[in-house]
């Protein structure tokens, strides 16, 4: 062991971030304390939500600091133990990602089984990412089968999830938005009835040409053009699951839509932010069934993996620029 490998904050982005915003740092290898682990992390991950806390600003989360390492989900392997109940050898699940080792509480671990799946899909379709499609389609937009759903952000590792659960709990009609054709056409393979690259047109009128007949549900990614269409697509008493609006995260100006939110009036719509971590009552039930889509072939999950801790702000950026198809991981 030469070292341990972080990556720091070492400015706050103005708009979109840039190399400039990250350092990597060389630091020792830590050592346990009592009731301590350190972990050699095999997998971060990397999301959107990251971009907010770069910010100096008031959230549901602290912002990173500056000059400190980042964090974030991550899976690795106990190289050393101070707690009881872990070993070294074991695989855990933790949030100190951005780094190669990761000195943490054994409180703040959770041993999962590599033999149920690969480590990597404990960070995407069995981890944070696949309850966040799970809870925020069925729990918080309560989607029922028969109804037709539409998601935006389709191909990335959340949505491509949601179009899938949907489908397995009996939606009438599933639409994707994605940045390419080939994503489109991945969510063609993925089971989605209908796809559309939101750069081949107005999205409203893509959306309205896919769903002639309105949607029910709209788990949104996105946010601006994508969340004024499907209000203005809606049924009465449709839903909306906010999941995240990945289209103003950089922006400097305020964003120009929606501006229709009028109609939520009238057509009595729910428009519902969430966060997953609000959501944690589901798990053993997610797990379970997600588990045995998997196992019968029913789900399929894609990774997009940046080789090196060195490579993580560039996996990170172009995660923002929509270049990875389902999760982003970084393998350390």
């Amino acid at each position: 062991m030469s070292g341990n490998r972080e990556i720091h904050l070492a400015s706050r982005p103005q708009g979109w971030p840039t190399a400039e915003n990250f350092r990597l740092v060389t630091t020792e290898v830590p050592t346990p304390g009592p009731g301590q682990l350190v972990v050699r992390n095999r997998f971060i991950s990397v999301d959107p939500y990251m971009r907010g806390r770069m910010n100096d600003v008031k959230s549901y989360v602290p912002p990173f600091a500056l000059d400190a390492p980042l964090d974030g989900a991550a899976v690795g392997e106990v190289l050393a133990s101070e707690a009881e109940g872990f070993a070294p050898g074991d695989t855990v699940l933790h949030g100190l990602g951005w780094r190669e080792y990761a000195l943490l509480d054994a409180r703040a671990a959770r041993k999962i089984d590599p033999d149920l799946a690969p480590v990597s899909a404990y960070l995407s379709v069995l981890g944070m990412t696949g309850l966040t499609a799970y809870a925020g389609l069925l729990d918080v937009a309560a989607m029922r089968p028969g109804e037709t759903v539409f998601v935006s952000g389709a191909a990335g590792a959340v949505g491509s999830m949601v179009g899938q659960i949907a489908k397995l709990r009996g939606a009438g009609r599933v639409i994707g938005s994605a940045g390419s054709p080939a994503k489109v056409e991945r969510l063609r393979a993925l089971g989605f009835d209908a796809a559309f690259d939101y750069h081949d047109g107005p999205v409203y009128r893509q959306l309205k040409a896919a769903a002639p007949d309105g949607i029910d549900v709209y788990f949104d990614n996105v946010g601006g053009e994508h969340l004024e269409a499907a209000i203005g697509a809606m049924n009465l008493h449709g839903r909306a699951a906010i999941c995240g609006m990945i289209a103003q995260y950089n922006a400097t100006e305020p964003p120009a839509a929606p501006r229709n939110l009028a109609l939520l009036i009238g057509k009595r719509l729910t428009l519902r932010g969430f966060l997953v971590g609000d959501h944690n009552h589901l798990r053993e039930q997610f797990v379970r069934e997600t588990a045995g889509w998997l196992r019968d072939g029913k789900l399929s999950y894609d990774e997009t993996v940046v080789d090196g801790i060195e490579h993580a702000p560039e996996a990170f950026l172009g995660m923002l620029r929509g270049e990875n198809l389902g999760k982003m991981l970084v393998r350390v």
